[in-house]
């Protein structure tokens, strides 16, 4: 972006009032400020961290702790990442402010992040928890200096229609702020409050901090990715929703930590009231423009993950007799939570924003789309039916084979997305 009072280079689709929805620059526009060159570098971090999973799908006999380990890989290795680059390139976009001629501070936040999450890797991996407490207090701090520079670009960014994306970025910062302590305690306690603790942890980490940041992106990003317009009342669904959705993630936390069973399920209503009520103008646009390609499929499948594993969850918290059988039904939640929704949100938007961001002009854009899309059907069919069979009560070869298909369809989007960095950086 060239200049504050407006986007240079290409916009997203207009909206339903005539406004375009802000999108990422593509062509000589994206490599003239220097996007293309800093999103090539920064996409290897959620790739590399998805690779990391695959490699820990064949060694995982060899480690005793490799269900916590997958766990954070996908979300404070992978989907942290993404969400700190991308969350700053979409608030930039919204609030029309001008790129960074340097990304030194971004980089920085970045580093720190990374420095932090490889040592909470290591440490719950290995067993050595204050390292791991280290690390969480490096992503703490990465993180805070994300949520200010958020602060910052909103403070003086004009009056943007658009804004309310970058709220809903600033509540899902405050989310991880709030689930990262706790998180780092559960590292050096075994106490009788390690189920609270632990329910809290995910709860505010996976619907605050991820699901708060993806319904904010979806305002724009998905009639941007069916390239059609956006409907009516969208944004007014977006601003009267986050509310809720913060009001109802409170009432969850505090629930959970307390063993307030009705007050958590109240909360986990809201919630949900709130994701429906954001994703209800994202429906109706695909009624008029159904999702014909693989990022449209991979994120509309995501969405009805995400509505599975809320009513999941809901039937566990109000099952549960105490907190220690909800910490062990949990699992149930986290399957459709995080293979379901956030590894599916994660590639689909990938697919959809790497080749544009990337530069070079409207030839490479195709190339790119089109080795990102390939097989997309297949991928889709084949990741989402495994899904549905890996969760039923199946014998153990049933399982060992839906998952496999799983990380089959893994390994279908990094290959390519790996080529596309490599051959964009030569």
């Amino acid at each position: 972006m060239a200049h504050p009072l407006g986007i240079s280079a290409s916009t997203g689709p207009a909206s339903a009032s005539g406004e375009s929805t802000p999108a990422a620059p593509t062509g000589p526009a994206a490599a003239g400020t220097g996007r293309a060159a800093w999103h090539g570098r920064v996409a290897a971090l959620p790739l590399a961290y998805l690779a990391g999973l695959v490699v820990l799908a064949f060694a995982h006999p060899f480690l005793p702790a490799w269900r916590w380990t997958a766990i954070h890989l996908l979300l404070l290795g992978a989907v942290s990442n993404a969400i700190v680059v991308w969350s700053a390139h979409f608030a930039a976009a919204v609030l029309r402010t001008p790129a960074p001629d340097r990304r030194r501070a971004e980089a920085a936040r970045l580093a720190t992040l990374n420095a932090g999450v490889l040592a909470v890797l290591v440490g719950g991996t290995v067993d050595r928890p204050w390292l791991g407490v280290g690390g969480a207090a490096l992503v703490f701090a990465a993180v805070a200096a994300h949520l200010v520079g958020l602060a910052r670009r909103l403070r003086r960014a004009l009056p943007a229609r658009f804004a309310v994306t970058v709220h809903y970025y600033l509540a899902a910062a405050m989310a991880l702020l709030a689930g990262v302590p706790v998180g780092a305690w559960m590292l050096v306690s075994d106490d009788r409050l390690r189920p609270r603790l632990l329910l809290f942890h995910a709860h505010v980490n996976l619907l605050g901090w991820v699901t708060l940041t993806v319904l904010g992106t979806l305002l724009t990003l998905w009639p941007t990715v069916l390239r059609t317009r956006m409907a009516d009342g969208a944004v007014h669904a977006a601003t009267v929703a986050l509310p809720v959705a913060v009001t109802g993630l409170v009432l969850l936390g505090v629930g959970v930590l307390a063993w307030w069973r009705v007050v958590a399920a109240a909360g986990l209503a809201l919630f949900t009231l709130a994701a429906l009520s954001a994703l209800r103008p994202a429906l109706a646009v695909a009624r008029v423009r159904p999702p014909y390609a693989f990022a449209g499929w991979s994120l509309a499948a995501a969405a009805t993950w995400l509505l599975v594993a809320l009513a999941v969850d809901a039937a566990m918290l109000l099952s549960a007799t105490d907190p220690a059988a909800a910490a062990d039904q949990f699992h149930a939640v986290l399957l459709p939570l995080l293979v379901g929704f956030v590894a599916q949100v994660l590639i689909g938007s990938l697919t959809h924003l790497l080749p544009m961001v990337l530069g070079g002009g409207p030839g490479p854009l195709r190339r790119r789309t089109a080795l990102l899309e390939r097989h997309g059907p297949q991928r889709v069919a084949m990741a989402n039916a495994a899904l549905v069979v890996f969760a039923l009560p199946t014998p153990s070869f049933v399982r060992i084979t839906t998952a496999l298909l799983i990380l089959a369809a893994l390994v279908q989007f990094l290959v390519p997305a790996a080529r596309v960095l490599l051959t964009t950086r030569r």
